[in-house]
């Protein structure tokens, strides 16, 4: 798994609109890497839920926040659609499957998905927080903004 310290393995995925995400081009920000295992399952919607209803808070904080599962992008349009997801890109680690959750070492091989994590790059694409929680368990958004007012 990477560490705290680690420069962030550029990558670049579709987003559910279909345009592409390059993290190079967000040099100068922050980003909240939310890691979620399926769209469709209910700890992954209210983990998506929770950071879009907190978007513009993340904002003021120089935080771009993603979501990225394993997902498909017709899968997570579809999904944003219904959770009422505007702002916030969620990311698709479709294909070659799970390449992003493994180049940050966070993928399940046995369940074809990623862990649930929430990793943090400073404005350099440094890793300066790392968290992986159980499946089930809604990740700590307190525990977030601590870390990014804090820092």
């Amino acid at each position: 798994m990477i560490k705290v310290g680690e420069r962030a393995p550029d990558f670049s995925l579709k987003d559910n609109r279909g345009n592409s995400f390059n993290l190079p081009e967000f040099k100068g920000k922050r980003i909240l890497l939310s890691f979620h295992p399926l769209a469709w399952t209910s700890v992954c919607a209210d983990q998506m839920k929770a950071l879009e209803n907190h978007y513009e808070e993340f904002e003021r904080l120089n935080t771009l926040v993603v979501g990225v599962s394993v997902d498909s992008v017709p899968c997570k349009n579809a999904w944003a659609k219904e959770l009422g997801i505007s702002k916030m890109r969620l990311l698709c680690d479709f294909w070659p499957h799970g390449e992003v959750a493994k180049k940050f070492g966070i993928f399940r091989e046995e369940d074809g998905f990623s862990e649930r994590a929430n990793i943090i790059l400073d404005e350099n694409h440094t890793v300066v927080f790392v968290k992986v929680y159980p499946i089930k368990q809604l990740p700590d958004l307190n525990e977030i903004w601590e870390f990014l007012v804090g820092s």
